[in-house]
């Protein structure tokens, strides 16, 4: 019995736990007056949910009520099921709750002057609503469009340029797990460029939700491109050799979101900061 097997049984009940657990949470939050609404974003929210996804919940609470519920986010957490563990920290709005069913739901709170029009709550499954407040937010955010502005193109590309320096100064200095995670970020650089370039909204920076397997919205070129920059060996060689390759592609990108801003692209310049790596 392997990984991917050992728990086959447990995994396929884990629709049915997610919906106990949407019960539950219902019964609770449904009866309280202090909670103006409460709804569902991620996956469930675009219905593209599968087996492993998580509860994203959202509540909003009255003002004068929030910081006793947001100090009091566990406790809450204890009433919807049977809680395994917590990976949050005290001070934060939200709590993430792992469930002994295998099952994780991450709840925010909000006053309801946190909520307003994004073009990441286009979305919205609303269990609860009755004044109408997340029906006007959702409403409101239809017509947004992302906008990748020149200000957020010139961080994302000194982004790419300080994590491309960064694994030359790790691999001089022997540490090679640091070296692999700004790898990591470099490749995490060139997907935003990417979903940028299509037109899609890319996550917060880190979170590769969705970004392989068969929800991505990437082609098959680049998915394999990823799986190319993969590097699991202290081989300086190996490396070189996957930079390189991820150098090519940025250079390409930011050609191209470059030219939808209307910006010039300096290849002296840019050469100049790759060339004091590779």
């Amino acid at each position: 019995m392997g990984f991917l097997t050992k728990h086959e049984q447990r995994d396929a009940c884990l629709p049915a736990e997610r919906q106990k657990l949407r019960e539950a949470i219902y019964k609770d939050l449904v009866q309280d007056s202090n909670i103006l609404a409460f709804f569902y974003g991620g996956s469930l929210a675009k219905g593209n949910e599968d087996f492993f996804s998580d509860l994203d919940l959202r509540i909003v609470v009255k003002d004068e009520v929030f910081e006793t519920y947001r100090s009091s986010k566990k406790e809450r957490a204890t009433n919807w099921g049977d809680v395994l563990y917590f990976e949050d920290f005290p001070w934060a709005t939200y709590s993430i709750a792992h469930y002994r069913s295998f099952i994780k739901v991450d709840t925010f709170y909000y006053r309801k002057s946190d909520l307003q029009p994004s073009v990441y709550l286009k979305h919205l499954l609303i269990e609860h609503d009755p004044n109408g407040i997340l029906h006007q937010l959702r409403e409101h955010s239809q017509s947004l469009t992302y906008l990748f502005t020149i200000e957020e193109f010139e961080v994302w590309r000194g982004k790419f340029f300080a994590y491309l320096h960064e694994v030359y100064r790790r691999v001089q200095r022997g540490e090679y797990n640091y070296a692999f995670q700004m790898v990591n970020s470099l490749s995490y650089s060139i997907v935003i460029g990417w979903y940028v370039e299509m037109g899609e909204v890319p996550n917060s920076f880190g979170d590769w939700s969705k970004v392989e397997g068969p929800r991505s919205p990437l082609s098959e070129k680049q998915l394999n491109q990823l799986v190319s920059w993969d590097v699991g060996m202290r081989v300086e060689e190996k490396l070189v050799h996957v930079i390189r390759s991820q150098v090519e592609e940025f250079i390409q990108v930011h050609r191209v979101l470059a030219r939808k801003l209307g910006e010039p692209v300096n290849q002296v310049w840019l050469n100049e900061i790759i060339d004091m790596v590779l």
